[in-house]
């Protein structure tokens, strides 16, 4: 473990300074966005790093950064039942950290910090936990994108796609959910929010607590929503509407199922897409506006299933060539 560390050390150092290469660069984001732990550590040995800067206020000369850092980082090794605070704080009285070398290795820092990307792939879901200890399930073909400094100054993160989130509370820092149509933000709470690029509606849904939705076509128009409510906007109109619904059934798809809650056929269309990896069109673009309720279990039921039981409404039909799918009416 210590070998390991060692070695971590070594890449963050030349991470902090901006002197590593882009494999390394890569390895250090790949370890750090791996575990809450991970990525605890990173954030902790950032706070090391600029205690052990020198006190030039002329310059910042990263190699000597670089130097004092793995040189803490030496004396960290052999006390490692020391915590990482009392060991910043001891490394801290060994160098007179002036304002104007703390800002430019800073603003050194923020640069060479690049954003986390998780994504999951067409056909299945990723769980995964954000490094302030909040849950979040990605639904099929979803991407989050957050700073490698969530947690420190801000708590946001951009998503394209779906997912559910489990919001650890901090009522210091507020949690944002952005995407180019709609804006949630929260303190603490759970709610579902699919907003897939391709989607024509954008819609959170809240299954505990209280969250602002901000409607970014229309801007300035604003929504707070409560438990068993959705927000729904219409990506063409702008038109924001709030409605009441069984919230619960929204994130059913975590367990394995395919809800849908008077959808919009079109939205139905790419959620079946993603998640039986099929390819769907439809003979006319009225069919898009029709709404449909439903629920499957996608590992046991197939497409055909999902097919018979929206075509036994009377309102469409379908054909099926291995995977090409065509609806009429």
């Amino acid at each position: 473990m210590e070998k390991e560390y060692s070695h971590i050390d070594e890449l963050l150092a030349g991470y902090f300074s901006g002197n590593l290469a882009a494999d390394g660069a890569a390895e250090v984001r790949d370890w750090s966005s791996a575990s809450p732990e991970n990525m605890r550590y990173l954030l902790s040995m950032r706070e090391i790093w600029f205690s052990s800067l020198a006190a030039d206020t002329s310059r910042y000369d990263s190699d000597e950064a670089c130097r004092k850092f793995l040189a803490g980082k030496t004396k960290t090794n052999r006390t490692a039942k020391r915590t990482v605070w009392q060991i910043a704080a001891a490394v801290a009285t060994l160098f007179i950290i002036s304002y104007i070398s703390f800002r430019q290795g800073s603003l050194h820092f923020e640069k060479a910090l690049a954003e986390i990307v998780i994504e999951a792939p067409w056909g299945s879901k990723t769980r995964t936990f954000l490094p302030d200890g909040t849950l979040v399930w990605l639904n099929a073909g979803t991407k989050i994108t957050y700073s490698q400094g969530f947690g420190i100054k801000e708590r946001n993160v951009r998503l394209d796609g779906e997912g559910y989130f489990e919001v650890m509370r901090n009522g210091r820092l507020p949690f944002n959910v952005a995407t180019d149509e709609m804006t949630v933000r929260v303190l603490g709470t759970k709610f579902n929010f699919r907003n897939y690029s391709d989607d024509d509606e954008a819609i959170v849904s809240l299954v505990e607590g209280r969250v602002l939705v901000n409607n970014n076509i229309k801007r300035g128009e604003k929504a707070t929503i409560v438990r068993n409510r959705r927000a729904l906007i219409n990506k063409k109109t702008g038109r924001m509407s709030v409605s009441e619904i069984n919230a619960k059934n929204t994130s059913e798809w975590t367990h394995g199922y395919l809800f849908f809650d008077e959808e919009l056929l079109s939205d139905i269309v790419k959620k079946l897409e993603r998640s039986y990896d099929v390819n769907i069109t439809m003979e006319t673009p009225e069919m898009k506006q029709l709404r449909f309720y439903g629920n499957f279990i996608r590992k046991e039921q197939s497409i055909n299933d999902v097919l018979d039981a929206l075509e036994s409404t009377g309102r469409l039909k379908y054909k099926k060539h291995g995977k090409e799918i065509v609806l009429s009416q």
